[in-house]
């Protein structure tokens, strides 16, 4: 068939635009594998520069990416913007929750609803945050589990694997909901169904970007769970063994990105800092992590948060310490990714004074990236948790009210940093600003 001229001209058109979004998209890949933080000799590298920084908790930053029940893409937006003009750009996230709606002190909407069952409002949700995120040179570290019941986790996998309904805190006591979630740690139905959600949500491409996950610089790591536990001494081998499966299949889908556990550190693995160290030290976890809470660890008393501010601080150098000489022994940086401090007077109104959070802030972050004696290792920390520009309506979170950095089996208000604690961001803006100058030395 012969073309006149304008016909062969609408073809070599097409050509070229085809020609160069494909060459964009080859730019787009090249440019996002020289992105990825990485970890050389010890140490993060983000842009070929030093990485240590400030980060924060974000764990609902999908559920406001969406566009169904709890999104608000508005408020996601001013929420990024805000924080990226403090120099927050390291966010912790909660890939999604797992089982049915509908369940007191439970993270709804869920985005697992069942066994390969997906709320996909909530996965438009997440691709919508990562392609933000991206936006404004943020990282995400995402995790993918959790141990404890505010977002299924644990329970839910068991529940699915046929252990029965699960027990909740709110209605037996942590003692015996920890007794029952010890039997995930030697549960393998429960595990191939957890294997299963990873290769899904690992294997995704954002319907936005067009980015598969694994290719996406916006992601920093994967994350094995939040504050996964054995819950038991006795179950700390088969923990250690599912937590070296899940790094190898992670590894093995994405070797793109740097994973990591998502571990309390020895209080997390039954007072056993060997455990630790043996978790840490697998050749598929890049980096270590450790959470410090001083009053649900019993260092500090809700009548006196400032009065036992010294030895909240010298509880909490110890176990960095101690924490430390095994990232310096295994040569990987380490990231106290959770700690919080309740507001004055263990009161949760917005208008609450934070003396002591702010005491104990400042001092948290005085010690990132000031460990010469360790080599350097304490390399960055993310505060618990961003409630940013929320306005709670009930000191225990309802369907309908905003998120904040306290999930719904929290009093609302907690451990929430608010945009109107100025004083709280005038530190974090002055870790920033030092973060900075450890980078240019």
């Amino acid at each position: 068939m012969k073309m006149n001229t304008r016909q062969l001209m609408k073809l070599k058109l097409i050509v070229a635009i085809v020609l160069t979004a494909a060459f964009a998209a080859c730019q787009q890949k090249q440019g996002a594998a020289q992105d990825f933080v990485r970890v050389e000799n010890g140490h993060f590298v983000k842009d070929g520069q030093p990485y240590y920084y400030v980060g924060t908790n974000f764990w609902y930053g999908a559920i406001l990416g969406s566009e169904g029940q709890g999104g608000n893409r508005a408020r996601l937006t001013r929420e990024l913007d805000y924080m990226k003009s403090i120099g927050i750009d390291n966010l912790r996230i909660l890939v999604g929750s797992d089982g049915e709606r509908g369940v007191r002190t439970k993270v709804e909407p869920t985005l697992q609803e069942a066994p390969g069952v997906y709320n996909d409002t909530i996965l438009a949700g997440l691709d919508y945050l990562l392609q933000e995120m991206g936006k404004r040179q943020m990282v995400a570290v995402l995790y993918l589990n959790n141990s404890w019941e505010w977002s299924g986790g644990y329970g839910f996998y068991l529940e699915q694997a046929g252990e029965g309904e699960q027990p909740r805190p709110d209605d037996v006591g942590y003692p015996a909901f920890m007794n029952a979630m010890s039997k995930y740690a030697t549960n393998e139905k429960a595990h191939q169904l957890f294997y299963d959600y990873v290769r899904f949500i690992i294997g995704r491409t954002n319907r936005y970007t067009g980015l598969a996950y694994k290719d996406d610089p916006a992601i920093m790591s994967w994350q094995i769970g939040n504050e996964p536990r054995a819950f038991s001494r006795e179950a700390l081998p088969a923990f250690e063994k599912w937590l070296a499966e899940t790094s190898a299949l992670i590894r093995e889908l994405d070797p793109n990105h740097l994973i990591s556990i998502g571990s309390e550190g020895a209080w997390g693995c039954e007072g056993d800092f060997d455990c630790w160290e043996r978790i840490c030290a697998d050749t598929n976890i890049d980096y270590a992590n450790i959470h410090l809470w001083p009053y649900n660890w019993s260092w500090v008393k809700p009548d006196s948060l400032i009065e036992n501010l010294p030895r909240a601080k010298m509880n909490t150098k110890d176990y960095i310490d101690r924490h430390l000489t095994i990232c310096a022994k295994i040569k990987k940086p380490l990231v106290m990714e959770e700690f919080g401090y309740p507001r004055d007077g263990f009161k949760f109104t917005l208008d609450t004074p934070t003396q002591g959070r702010d005491g104990f802030y400042e001092y948290v972050f005085s010690l990132v990236g000031d460990n010469a004696e360790q080599g350097g290792y304490f390399a960055g920390c993310n505060f618990w948790g961003w409630g940013g520009f929320a306005q709670p309506k009930h000191e225990q979170w309802q369907v309908g009210d905003d998120y904040t950095g306290d999930p719904a089996q929290e009093a609302q208000g907690l451990n929430s940093v608010f945009s109107s604690d100025s004083t709280t961001l005038k530190i974090i803006s002055s870790q920033v600003e030092r973060m900075a100058q450890i980078k240019n030395e």
